[in-house]
């Protein structure tokens, strides 16, 4: 089963580009050393239309099951899936140049960009922002977000 969620978590950073197929082995591998896992064997299957939460919720209860997460609270499993999902990120050189590129011909575009890559790496996490509450009220100023 740690296979498929590997399988999983790279499938999803490669739908999503944050890595190229050429990474896919050093991806792999920078996943499997986080995991302190010595071995993989890639399933036949391939993937579409992955939960990263379900991925990364299985991961995370394997790697507590196998004692490498030292805790299982709230606060560890976010450590824990920030540092799977950083070592699928791209490197800060990367992110500014494509940023600026894209500041370059739109504004509005670089900061559209910005924001669907800080989803798609869970730096903004979407299954919570699913649970949030939210209303509008009137004000003197125009309405307000709650």
């Amino acid at each position: 089963m740690i296979n498929i969620a590997i399988a999983k978590l790279i499938s999803y950073a490669r739908s999503t580009h944050l890595i190229a197929e050429s990474d896919r082995i050093w991806a792999v591998n920078t996943i499997l050393e986080a995991l302190e896992l010595d071995g993989y064997t890639a399933p036949q299957e391939t993937y579409s239309d992955i939960d990263l939460t379900a991925v990364l919720d299985e991961l995370m209860d394997d790697a507590f099951a196998r004692g490498v997460m030292t805790e299982n609270s709230i606060v560890y499993r976010d450590l824990f899936d920030s540092m799977l999902m950083g070592r699928l990120t791209p490197r800060p050189s990367e992110m500014i140049r494509t940023f600026q590129t894209l500041y370059a011909e739109n504004p509005e575009s670089a900061t559209d960009w910005y924001y669907k890559i800080s989803q798609d790496t869970n730096y903004i996490r979407r299954d919570r922002i699913e649970k949030d509450v939210k209303w509008v009220s009137p004000t003197a100023y125009g309405d307000l977000d709650i």
